[in-house]
């Protein structure tokens, strides 16, 4: 058995291979053009043997992986997180320690099983990643629309006209003509007209989006789960079920919240102890998301609202937010373990019990995108 350690770069990788002796083989670097990969890939069948390679992650180490798994003498694939800052760093060095982690470990990694600073990847499915790709898509699409809405915002102020905003809600027909017709200077008309555009732009790209989103929702039982969860939208659900699933990769409850960088961190040494604050591990975008669901459920389940008090008093709103934030991942893992929906905690005002929430059939939402295709057609097109 061989063990490959990988480095990879944007135009090549460095390799590092090792035998069963865990001596070096090859030390050298690989262009990622795709015919010196198959030269590559031929001079490993020369060898002989099968092998097992180690990946470091990055944002394009997928097709890597893909091509790794092609070939039949590849019996696995493992995809670690970066080893740690070196004060003496070169891609050979990175190589070589990713083959030795890898030999060293063998018979830990290949059986799945844990590695003491070593956190492994996992490897999405297809329909993981496609899931993926769609709700990053649409939370980099919503990022985009509120940064056009501010500039426009900013061009208001400057000249002092928000307070001659027709109605209080900015996002409204009456306040699109409004900054139609705004009396403006010739440069700022020209920077509002394009800003009217691209907002117009984001809209139908969101409406696109959204309604790939409630595809993959229907076929989905745990997002469909998820969403019984009060707060937690169709996007929401997609997004979280598709970073955490499957489930049985956590063993307890405390290890999703773990995962998802909830619990504090700590430095410790003889009697001292110094407590630190979150780790901030895992998703972004799930940590995210997960501090907007908890403003809903604080304010509709009685149990939980109590609960969050209870920490307020003693350690401030900020520390019982993220304590929240961790139950409720805690109860999420039990939701999906157990395949059980949400059970609420608060009663209803004729003293029965809540039920679990109902999720409504997906319906293209109530954009501006509508408002500003009826302006258009009677108006004529923003320019």
């Amino acid at each position: 058995m061989l063990y490959l350690g990988i480095d990879l770069h944007r135009k090549q990788m460095t390799i590092s291979l090792r035998n069963s002796g865990g001596d070096v083989l090859q030390r050298r670097q690989v262009s990622t053009r795709w015919p010196k990969l198959a030269e590559f890939r031929e001079q490993l069948q020369a060898v002989g043997e099968q092998y097992v390679a180690v990946v470091e992650v990055c944002g394009f180490h997928n097709w890597l992986v893909q091509w790794l798994k092609e070939d039949k003498r590849c019996q696995q694939v493992l995809v670690v997180q970066p080893l740690g800052r070196s004060a003496a760093k070169t891609d050979r060095r990175d190589a070589r320690a990713l083959s030795e982690l890898l030999w060293v470990n063998r018979e830990r990694l290949l059986q799945g099983d844990r590695v003491q600073g070593v956190r492994t990847v996992h490897q999405a499915t297809g329909e993981q990643e496609v899931d993926r790709q769609l709700t990053q898509m649409r939370n980099s699409l919503v990022r985009k629309r509120t940064q056009t809405l501010n500039q426009i915002h900013k061009i208001l102020r400057c000249h002092n006209l928000e307070w001659e905003r027709p109605t209080k809600t900015f996002q409204t027909r009456q306040v699109l003509q409004w900054l139609k017709r705004v009396p403006l200077e010739p440069m700022d008309r020209l920077a509002m007209n394009q800003l009217l555009t691209q907002w117009r732009l984001w809209e139908e790209q969101l409406l696109a989006t959204d309604k790939q989103i409630a595809d993959r929702f229907m076929a989905n039982p745990d997002a469909q789960l998820l969403a019984t969860i009060p707060g937690v939208s169709i996007f929401i659900a997609v997004a979280i079920a598709c970073r955490i699933t499957p489930i049985e990769r956590f063993p307890r409850g405390r290890s999703l919240a773990n995962f998802l960088g909830l619990t504090p961190g700590c430095r410790n040494t003889g009697d001292t102890e110094r407590p630190g604050s979150i780790t901030k591990a895992g998703s972004p975008i799930v940590r995210f998301l997960l501090g907007q669901v908890i403003l809903h459920l604080l304010r509709r389940d009685g149990i939980v609202r109590a609960w969050y008090q209870r920490i307020k008093r003693r350690r401030g709103s900020r520390i019982a937010r993220v304590a929240v934030m961790r139950r409720t991942a805690t109860i999420i893992w039990r939701m999906l373990r157990d395949r059980e929906p949400w059970r609420p905690g608060s009663i209803n005002d004729d003293g029965t019990a809540s039920h679990a929430r109902r999720v409504r059939p997906w319906r293209p939402r109530r954009t501006m995108l509508a408002a500003l295709t009826a302006n258009e057609a009677q108006a004529g097109s923003i320019s």
